[in-house]
């Protein structure tokens, strides 16, 4: 359970919803430009686009969920279970690489969506696990420059790459059925709605917000990409960074999962366990935690991208409060 929204408001804006019942380790990672990546059946990669997210870092390895690169490329993985299926390496047929590897595949090499796409015909997505002790995890990837934005998911039928013209991805169904299924909300409004029953009765709205009445609430992927899509797209901010990305995790929040409202078929509670915000034309990478509200922000142009070594910033989970007296 995630959400991810590409918004365009003076700057480029990329980020997600981390919903999990557990924590993967995650830092924000720096991979600099000289850092060595190595993929598994694709050779290494020694010079590269520098690469900046969050990710858990295995064996020197960073995996990433969501990250930007320099030239202004975002990818995230959001869950996709019973959907994704990777099939088996496909040897002298293109590049073959392991989900957990195509973060850095993309955003190391890829300037732009239409550079990332063109790779991608060329790139197997196939069954490499990390380790024996972790497994694949079954995803599909909200791909993202300032111009556009595409869906990639890799099932049973095959490989498809569709453009995402709302700019927002969620989990199951499949991304096709998640764009029908707007039509079921196209009456949705922001405005003050005119009565449309009939003619013979007068009715007249007793307050405000009538135009989204039908605008689903609940927690299911259908319908936290039905509302964040309604947010996005009528979303009215001003240009500036700050309140850019104070709108832009308002609308994460209007998705995010409080703790005991999600039990899944384990069990297990679900959460929003972090939410992300990249202004991706300034290298700034925001983030809140469930356990600390308060933004803490990093800038990318401030470390040194031609190092050699990652470099991992903790995240801050103690709640931060100012007070005043």
């Amino acid at each position: 359970m995630c959400t991810s929204i590409a918004m365009m408001n003076g700057d480029f804006y990329f980020g997600r919803n981390m919903d999990l019942d557990y924590r993967f380790g995650e830092h924000v990672v720096l991979t600099p430009r000289n850092y060595p990546v190595t993929f598994r059946r694709a050779g290494c990669m020694e010079n590269h686009y520098a690469v900046f997210g969050m990710a858990a870092v295995a064996e020197n390895y960073p995996l990433y969920a969501e990250a930007m690169n320099e030239k202004g490329l975002c990818i995230a993985g959001l869950q996709f279970p019973d959907n994704a299926f990777y099939p088996d390496p496909e040897e002298d047929c293109g590049y073959n690489i392991s989900p957990f590897e195509l973060p850095l595949w993309l955003l190391g090499k890829c300037a732009s969506v239409t550079e990332a796409e063109k790779l991608l015909s060329e790139t197997n997505i196939v069954n490499i696990p990390f380790s024996s002790e972790m497994p694949l995890t079954p995803l599909h990837w909200h791909i993202a420059d300032s111009e556009r934005s595409l869906v990639l998911e890799v099932t049973k039928k095959g490989t498809a790459l569709s453009d995402d013209p709302v700019g927002i991805l969620t989990n199951n169904p499949p991304f096709e059925f998640h764009m029908t299924n707007l039509c079921n909300y196209i009456n949705l409004t922001p405005g003050y709605p005119q009565n449309r029953l009939s003619d013979k009765i007068e009715l007249v709205p007793y307050g405000n917000g009538f135009g989204a009445i039908g605008l689903p609430g609940d927690y299911s992927p259908s319908a936290r990409f039905v509302k964040a899509a309604f947010m996005k797209l009528n979303s009215d901010c001003a240009c500036s960074e700050d309140s850019s990305v104070s709108q832009f995790f308002h609308i994460l929040d209007a998705v995010s999962i409080v703790r005991g409202c999600v039990i899944n078929s384990e069990n297990k509670i679900a959460v929003t366990t972090y939410s992300s915000c990249m202004n991706v034309t300034k290298g700034h990478f925001f983030y809140k935690t469930y356990s600390n509200s308060s933004l803490t922000a990093i800038d990318m142009y401030k470390e040194n991208l031609d190092g050699c070594c990652l470099k991992e910033f903790p995240l801050m989970e103690e709640q931060n409060v100012l007070w005043m007296n």
